[in-house]
Formats: structure tokens, C-alpha cells, sequence
């Protein structure tokens, strides 16, 4: 029998309650599918650092390492500082462990009536590729003279050939997978030289793969073809902060943020993953049971599919949907199931090996 071990950090507001619901959906199908699954919680996030002063201890990353994978909820508190979650913590995970993929699936789920007039499950069913470790979001910056008149701010974006190489070999991997089209989306045209470079390489890359239809795009275009024309997008490959941006309004065009998954990969697997839903901690309904664990859970099947359990993971795909198409859905979706309800459904639905 195959022995997973994993880290599970709920971290704060309503990871609480999804981060358990997910949890009971991993365990239900490891014991379908004879797998064995081993947990072990930290209780890391905004409220450990209103307590301690830090968003994890100083040796959490060395404990993380010893996982398989991390299954983790979202961090951040209305009393913490908002730029310290990402800084503290989830910068920190993806970077040391080089979590150099962010994969974000968008598909419009069954029972799901999306926002987008006459666009079906056919239309909307693509993946938000996004570099994860550099780009916009490395904190290269500094402010000087904040209250004087004179005051400014920078902040500089880093760009590397291994690091577009890296992403843009798995976007292409990936496209091969699905329908074998790549779609490049920047903002080459005004930031003439770190996405100019971006492109540069990307389109290096596209070369090696001639049986894949590449395809460049700039992302007010691209926004607008993601409500218009979702159906032209296959493998969406992207930029930190562009990724982060397009794979929120890929959650909308999905029915609601409660339903995207998202899985910060290290390909290459000799050091952990970690597995979150797209959206944040919502503290304005944490605790009262409403919050839709559909992305978390979903999430559980991307850290599935990324050990190596397909089968397991296509079975709690296939779970979530038969849950929604029977009506059982959160308030966010308009129906009125619990958070518990909705995990419930998921592991009634769930087959095992055929």
C-alpha cells in the first residue's frame, strides 16, 4: 500500500471549515482507492502571528520539507497587515520550495449556471498557467521619503531565462495533454523590456514544441476574450501578477471564487507542493458554516493528481460534480447547504476503482 504523508495548514477564517472538509474528502478516497494518507496540522497563518510574532517558526520550512505535500487554506486577518500574509508565508513556501508552477484549472462545473450568457461546460474549460517565484511579485523595491513632498516608490520586476524556460516547458507539456494550444499573454508592448524578454524566450521555447499551436496575447485582449470568447483558450501561459489577476476572473466566469482550486507545483516532486483554493480567508463569514469548500476540496484532487493517485483525483472531480448537479450548493451559489453538507455530498458520490 502506497503511504502518503501530508502538512495540512488551515491558516485562518474560513480555512478552518474548508480545510477540514477537504480533508475528510482525501481520506474517504484514499480508503476507496487503498492508499494510505497520513496528516499532520500546523496551526501557522494571522493568528499564530498575532500570538508569536511570525506567520510560522523559524525551523516551519524545514518542517515542511518533510512532507509529500501541503494541503493549505488561506492566511490573512482584518487586524493583521494585508501585505504581510503573502510575505510571510505563502512567498516564502513557493520560493523555497521553488514552486514554480501555479496551476489554476477553470472549467464551468455541472449544475453551475455561469455568469456568461449562452456559454456552456463545452466554452469554458482551459488552465491559467502562471510563474510563480519571480516576475512582479519578488519584492525588489523600496520606498524613500514617504511624507515628503519628494517621496517615492519602486519596485522591479525580475525576469530569468531558466525561470521562463521552467514554466514554459510544463505549459507546453500540459498542451500536449489537452487540446495542444498555448496562448502567451503579457503586456509586451508597453513593458518593452522584462516581457519583451518574457516573450523572447517564450516564443524560443514554442519552437521546440511545432505540434502545438502557440499563440501571443496581450492581457487587455485577453481579459476581454475570457468573457467573450473563453472557448479560444486551451493552456493559458502567464506572469505572476498577470496570472494571479486572469485566474480570479477565471473563477468568476466559473459561477464564484469558492470554486477554483490551485496547485503551487514543483514539477520535478523532490520537494513538496502545495495545494489552495484561488480565493482568501473571507473572516467576514468565518464561522458560520457557509463557505463553499468545493475550491479546497478540488484542490485535495490537484495534490492527488500530483502524487500520482489519477484515479483518485478524477473520482473526486467526478464527486463534485454529481454533488452540484444535485443541487447541493453553498449560499454563494445560490442554494443554502452548509460547509459540512457540501463535504457530505462530495464523499457520498465518490466511487472507487472500477
Amino acid at each position: 500500500m502506497k503511504k502518503y504523508n501530508i502538512a495540512v495548514v488551515n491558516g485562518d477564517g474560513i480555512g478552518h471549515e474548508i480545510v477540514p472538509a477537504s480533508l475528510q474528502v482525501l481520506e474517504a478516497v484514499a480508503k476507496a482507492y487503498q492508499f494510505e494518507l497520513t496528516s499532520t496540522a500546523f496551526p501557522w497563518g494571522a493568528g499564530y502571528y498575532k500570538e508569536h510574532g511570525e506567520f510560522m517558526p523559524a525551523d516551519g520550512l524545514e518542517t515542511l520539507g518533510k512532507f509529500d505535500a501541503i494541503l493549505f487554506g488561506a492566511v490573512g486577518l482584518p487586524e493583521v497587515d494585508d501585505t504581510l500574509p503573502f510575505k510571510l508565508y505563502t512567498a516564502r513556501v513557493r520560493t523555497h520550495f521553488q514552486q514554480y508552477v501555479n496551476y489554476r484549472p477553470v472549467r464551468l462545473l455541472p449544475g453551475i449556471e455561469g455568469p456568461l450568457r449562452n456559454k456552456t461546460g463545452k466554452d469554458i474549460d482551459f488552465v491559467v498557467l502562471r510563474e510563480n517565484t519571480e516576475g512582479e511579485f519578488v519584492q525588489n523595491g523600496k520606498i524613500f521619503y514617504p511624507d515628503e513632498p519628494h517621496g517615492l516608490a519602486t519596485e522591479t520586476n525580475v525576469f530569468t531565462r531558466a525561470g521562463i524556460e521552467r514554466v514554459a516547458h510544463y505549459a507546453f507539456q500540459l498542451a500536449r495533454k489537452r487540446r495542444h494550444h498555448v496562448t502567451n499573454v503579457t503586456k509586451s508592448n508597453t513593458m518593452i523590456h522584462t516581457l519583451a524578454y518574457w516573450d523572447y524566450v517564450m516564443g524560443q521555447v514554442a519552437a521546440e514544441y511545432p505540434d502545438v499551436t502557440y499563440r501571443q496575447m496581450y492581457v487587455d485582449a485577453a481579459s476581454a476574450n475570457f468573457v467573450l470568447r473563453p472557448e479560444m483558450f486551451d493552456v493559458v501561459i502567464t506572469t505572476n501578477m498577470i496570472g494571479d489577476i486572469l485566474s480570479d476572473l477565471g473563477g468568476a466566469i466559473m459561477g464564484s471564487l469558492g470554486l477554483g482550486p490551485s496547485g503551487n507545483l514543483r514539477p520535478e516532486k523532490d520537494q513538496p507542493s502545495m495545494f489552495e483554493p484561488i480565493h482568501g480567508s473571507a473572516p467576514d463569514i468565518a464561522g458560520q458554516g457557509i463557505a463553499n469548500p468545493v475550491g479546497q476540496i478540488w484542490s485535495g484532487a490537484l495534490l492527488l493528481e500530483h502524487l500520482g493517485e489519477q484515479a483518485a483525483a478524477d473520482a473526486i472531480v467526478s464527486a463534485i460534480e454529481k454533488t452540484l448537479e444535485a443541487g447541493v450548493k453553498t449560499k454563494d451559489l445560490g442554494g443554502d447547504a452548509s460547509t459540512q453538507a457540501v463535504a457530505d455530498a462530495v464523499i457520498s458520490h465518490l466511487t472507487g476503482p472500477a
